[in-house]
């Protein structure tokens, strides 16, 4: 009985050992408040990418890609594999154009700059 209760007490000693030995190598959770900011920022906004891809399906900027010797779909995968601030940023700056004609020649000239920065 002496010797089991002497190996019992080992092993308790020795699991006790273990769970501390794990609960210090465990990292600790953290959480705190996210404000509205953060969250509506992260939101994706398809509008805004559905309106880019509207603009490059018009068929006065196919033909002015085309005149200038840029391919409408080499555009359209360059302006898929913009990030959501990217295109953000580009919206912003359609927003803030003049309405009528300048529409087209300004979005062709904001697409080729994209272009030539990448």
């Amino acid at each position: 009985m002496k010797t089991l209760n002497r190996f019992a007490k080992s092993l308790g000693y020795a699991m006790a050992a273990g769970m501390v030995a794990m609960s210090l190598h465990m990292p600790t959770a953290n959480a705190g408040m996210i404000g509205t900011e953060a969250t509506v920022n992260t939101a994706p906004a398809p509008q805004e990418s559905n309106r880019t891809h509207d603009a490059l399906n018009r068929e006065a900027v196919k033909a002015k890609l085309l005149a200038l010797g840029v391919d409408p779909a080499q555009i359209q995968a360059r302006v898929d594999a913009l990030t959501e601030v990217e295109v953000q940023a580009l919206a912003k700056h359609a927003d803030e154009m003049p309405a009528a004609g300048a529409d087209t020649v300004t979005w062709l000239l904001i697409i080729l700059l994209i272009v030539l920065i990448i």
